[in-house]
């Protein structure tokens, strides 16, 4: 079950939902509000793992508000904006649903807090899977599909196995703390390799499935070691 709450200047748009989340088994909406000061005090005593965040408030925006709340609190932003799309995924946002929303739309948001919600619980357990940022929308990838990790500036692109890539808003730092330590690691400053598809590594090259990965100056001593543990 996930617990959340609502923040809106609105009642209308509380009360929207209110309804649809009484038809989602997995969702217990425990309190609703418009004063976001309220929210913030409730939230110091009774956290909870999903935010329902309005965007447009007199007070606070729903934006300023999450960066003050614990970073694994999960968050659906509502707004009749859509110009916040971007930022809102750039502070890890489950979704953005624009007004006046639908229950089908509802439930997809809702959904995919349901799956990062099992991924978070799982953590401490055996990685299979990484959630990841793509246009806007939080895409699931399969931790042994990866091939290697490409940085590039402000993004990253995972490539797969099958050759196919994925364009990804996500630094390099960002994402090693996201995989397993003991089944990637990072040798340069722009690649990431997972352990399984190493193939050999010699000259300071890492030699993977039809592509070679130049090992970085600094990262030398750290790699030659971790594969002589390996």
């Amino acid at each position: 079950m996930i617990t959340a709450i609502a923040i809106d200047d609105e009642p209308l748009a509380l009360s929207v939902i209110s309804t649809f989340c009484k038809k989602v088994d997995f969702i217990s909406l425990e309190k609703m509000f418009t004063e976001p000061g309220a929210a913030f005090t409730y939230l110091k005593s009774n956290p909870v793992d999903l935010l329902f965040l309005d965007i447009n408030m007199p007070a606070i925006s729903g934006i300023d508000f999450y960066k003050k709340v614990s970073e694994n609190t999960m968050a659906i932003f509502t707004t009749a904006y859509s110009e916040y799309a971007v930022e809102c995924f750039n502070l890890s946002a489950i979704d953005y649903l624009l007004k006046p929303f639908e229950f089908s739309r509802f439930l997809k948001a809702v959904e995919k807090a349901k799956e990062y919600s099992e991924f978070l619980s799982k953590k401490d357990s055996k990685h299979q899977h990484l959630f990841v940022k793509v246009d806007y929308s939080v895409v699931k990838v399969a931790l042994n599909e990866i091939l290697y990790i490409e940085g590039l500036d402000n993004y990253l692109n995972i490539h797969f196995d099958n050759g196919k890539k994925l364009l990804v808003r996500m630094s390099m730092k960002g994402i090693s703390e996201k995989l397993p330590a003991d089944e990637f690691i990072r040798v340069h400053r722009s690649f990431i390799v997972p352990f399984s598809k190493v193939i050999s590594v010699r000259n300071k090259i890492i030699h993977l499935d039809k592509k070679e990965i130049p090992i970085g100056t600094n990262y030398v001593d750290e790699v030659l070691s971790m594969f002589k543990e390996k």
